[in-house]
């Protein structure tokens, strides 16, 4: 696939960087010359200096013969153009836009990003996504994460094995005689910067994070075989009330109506705004670095703080300010990623990456086959896939013991009609099912392939 990425930022390079090793041509537009050459020398890719949305920069990066231009730069008003001229002047199937306004994207102006006026096929906006990534989070305490699919029929949890797990050093395959009604699958187990693939005798250790999927309806039960029983959170602190702190914000008060909320915002005028924007939750004006105004806000007695300024010093500062004094568990934002695997170790309880959460939206849209939902885990480490079986499919009619799934693939769930089945290795997936899974790097091109669409389905 011919892909043109324009910007070079963190997102760009992590979406390049996706591409990239995958054996796809990609070519990356950004103004600065430093990001551009910093980006080439690094990766299989060509850069290009210059102005995204012009016409002679895009037929320079090959426009004509691309097949998706994904639009990142740090001005909304140059991705949105850069679509609209890749769509009218080089025909470009596939255009997808990051775009932060929130003016942009009211319901009032939806038909906006129509083929009639601006042709974009999918509109990313981070403060969105991540504010709803952190919104899942909440709903599921103890979880580092928390992937709903499947209409949210089905969850992929994300959960930290402490001393207290119960189930340290026990063989996976002993799981369902100690626990017969646990009715989860473990797709992949998070250790020393690599994915471990759950074979039978594999044992889970402390400090290692363990993505296991299971039907809604079970997670709580699933969270407490790995120790983890804590209650939903009803006080909530919010540092920064900024894009993502307030949508976040707004989030909770729609469909969380017993939660109450304190928003900390150092800006008066933003502060301001974010109070007449809400219906319920208090703002506090001051800096989340002091103290007091963690002490005003009330974050010694709530179950949760999430720092979201865009300021990531700040954050990891107020969460261990706000955990020393009382708080029982902080979620912290940090754009530089770099930072997770050391603040993983200060007590920060979940660290939020807002590129990694973009950077799954945009794939959404590149992974070819049958594939309706895709998470990437940490930089490098797989996939997380939705996918629907074909008739032609090779994992269609026969156990998946004889499915020969490629190395570096478990399958995790199949939604069968209004059916959640938890696969074992004598079950069948058959046409039109839709399956959960877990690809290693290497195993992803597979997994496009068995859920491709081949001739014969025609």
């Amino acid at each position: 696939m011919n892909v043109i990425v324009c910007g070079a930022g963190q997102v760009g390079s992590h979406i390049a960087r996706h591409l990239a090793t995958e054996d796809n041509t990609v070519t990356v537009i950004d103004q600065a010359a430093d990001l551009v050459r910093r980006i080439s020398d690094t990766l299989d890719v060509r850069g290009i200096v210059g102005h995204a949305s012009h016409p002679s920069v895009l037929e320079r990066a090959g426009a004509l013969d691309a097949d998706m231009i994904i639009a990142v730069t740090f001005a909304d008003e140059v991705n949105m153009v850069a679509c609209q001229v890749a769509h009218s002047l080089f025909k470009v199937p596939t255009k997808i836009a990051r775009v932060r306004a929130q003016s942009y994207l009211q319901p009032a102006w939806s038909d906006l990003f129509s083929r009639d006026h601006l042709p974009i096929d999918a509109i990313i906006s981070p403060e969105i996504e991540v504010a709803r990534a952190i919104d899942r989070r909440l709903r599921v305490p103890g979880a580092f994460d928390n992937i709903p699919l499947a209409e949210g029929r089905v969850q992929v949890i994300g959960v930290r094995c402490t001393a207290e797990c119960p189930i340290l050093d026990t063989p996976l395959r002993q799981l369902t005689e100690l626990f017969p009604e646990l009715n989860i699958v473990i797709l992949a187990i998070l250790r020393n910067g690599s994915a471990v693939l759950p074979r039978g005798d594999e044992r889970v250790q402390v400090g290692d994070d363990v993505y296991f999927v299971a039907e809604s309806t079970h997670v709580a039960r699933g969270m407490a075989a790995f120790g983890h029983e804590e209650p939903e959170a009803h006080r909530i602190v919010v540092v920064g009330g900024g894009n993502i702190g307030l949508t976040l914000t707004q989030e909770i008060e729609a469909h969380h109506p017993s939660v109450k909320v304190r928003i900390i915002e150092s800006s008066k005028e933003r502060a301001e705004y974010a109070a007449q924007s809400l219906q319920r939750s208090m703002v506090v004006h001051g800096d989340a670095l002091d103290p007091e105004i963690l002490a005003e806000a009330g974050a010694p007695t709530a179950e949760t703080l999430v720092a979201v300024t865009n300021d990531d010093e700040v954050n990891i500062l107020a969460s261990l300010l706000a955990k020393r004094s009382g708080t029982k568990r902080v979620m912290t934002l940090v754009n530089n990623v770099s930072y997770e695997p050391l603040i993983s170790t200060l007590g920060v309880d979940v660290v939020v990456i807002p590129q990694a959460i973009t950077v799954s939206t945009i794939l959404q849209h590149v992974r070819r086959g049958r594939i309706r939902a895709v998470h990437s885990l940490r930089e490098g480490l797989g996939e997380v896939i939705e996918a629907e079986a074909l008739e032609t499919s090779s994992l269609v009619g026969v156990p998946l013991r004889e499915a020969n799934l490629p190395k570096g693939i478990v399958v995790g769930a199949v939604l069968r009609g209004d059916q959640v089945v938890m696969p074992r290795p004598d079950t069948v997936i058959k046409a039109k099912d839709r399956v959960v899974l877990f690809a290693r790097p290497e195993a992803i091109k597979a997994a496009e392939k068995i859920f491709a669409v081949s001739l014969q389905f025609f």
